[in-house]
């Protein structure tokens, strides 16, 4: 969400671009920095969780377009906190795109995950394809889509959704798969794999996703579901080794096996999310960073960036240990 603020703060200055965040433990405004003095930036600290606040936020600031990116997206650690991932997730979800209709919103975009899918080996999914959920996370998601669709079908309030592939670059907080291999390396500590890491995950570089974000705001019609997907796939084993080779400069077998350290797998780990994005391409957009390129980039800023977060190495354990939720209070 940062690259989209950036890049619609630099590319639309005749825009005032929003950003609210409620700066929870993965959240670091460092990522903004560049635009942070921008006369058509604004920054407000805020919850959407919150009807109240939202609801005047609607009233003062006269939003046109919305790109809902809020979400609690960590899927380890939704098996433990699987309330908090609805509250936040559905609960909030259902309160922005009320809000957000009240105020007769020109667009709303809803940014979902391949993860509504369920795994596959080798199905690959579209648009159609049926929701099924594996997990507290993906559930969330799956229905605060539900609840988005539904203000379409009721109200034709124009809603969009994007499901996206696993994003990757810059800016990431270190507890997703990528930069926490990264950094662990880079403090020559071993990448912690689950299972058998035989998993295989597509991985789309930062500004390819904004990029068709930007498309989805200019073409995306009212009402659609958008597969945001690459072909590029690799198993988190192999994703280890190509690190493991890029950061240690090593090509032996041998030497690789002793930077990676195999742990026990989460309660369920999909095996696949193969995704067609023949829609999106129909749209003009295809993604162009290649992965030699964007992983080089990728590495490059961790080495400097690490610390952007405070408590950050809380986020290089094996499984979680933080506990960044607050008790929900019964009513």
């Amino acid at each position: 969400a940062s690259h989209v603020v950036v890049s619609l703060v630099k590319n639309y200055p005749n825009y005032l671009i929003i950003n609210l965040d409620k700066l929870d433990y993965c959240a670091s405004l460092k990522n903004l920095e560049t635009v942070s003095e921008k006369e058509n930036y604004k920054f407000i600290q805020g919850d959407i969780c919150e009807p109240d606040f939202i609801k005047q936020l609607f009233e003062t600031e006269k939003i046109d377009i919305v790109l809902h990116f809020a979400a609690q997206t960590h899927v380890d650690l939704s098996f433990w906190h699987a309330l908090e991932f609805t509250y936040v997730n559905v609960y909030g979800t259902n309160v922005l795109v009320a809000a957000a209709h009240e105020a007769n919103v020109e667009k709303f975009v809803y940014v979902s995950t391949d993860e509504v899918y369920g795994g596959s080996t080798d199905e690959e999914f579209d648009e159609s394809s049926p929701k099924r959920p594996t997990n507290p996370y993906a559930s969330s998601k799956a229905a605060a889509e539900c609840f988005v669709q539904s203000y379409w079908e009721r109200y034709q309030f124009p809603v969009v959704i994007t499901r996206s592939s696993n994003v990757y670059g810059p800016h990431q907080y270190p507890e997703k798969v990528i930069p926490k291999f990264i950094s662990l390396l880079q403090q020559n500590r071993k990448c912690c794999i689950h299972g058998s890491g035989l998993q295989r995950r597509n991985f789309l570089y930062a500004t390819d996703v904004v990029e068709a974000f930007l498309t989805v705001l200019k073409e995306g019609k009212p009402g659609e579901i958008y597969n945001i997907g690459t072909n590029f796939e690799m198993s988190i084993a192999q994703l280890a080794k190509e690190l493991i080779h890029l950061i240690k400069k090593t090509s032996s077998e041998s030497e690789m096996e002793h930077w990676m350290d195999y742990v026990k797998d989460r309660p369920t780990n999909d095996l696949r999310y193969p995704m067609s994005s023949e829609k999106m391409h129909s749209l003009g957009w295809r993604p162009k960073v290649p992965w030699k390129e964007g992983i080089k980039k990728t590495i490059e800023w961790y080495k400097e960036n690490f610390h952007n977060w405070k408590n950050v190495e809380k986020a290089l354990e094996p499984f979680p240990v933080t506990e960044p939720f607050a008790q929900l209070s019964g009513p």
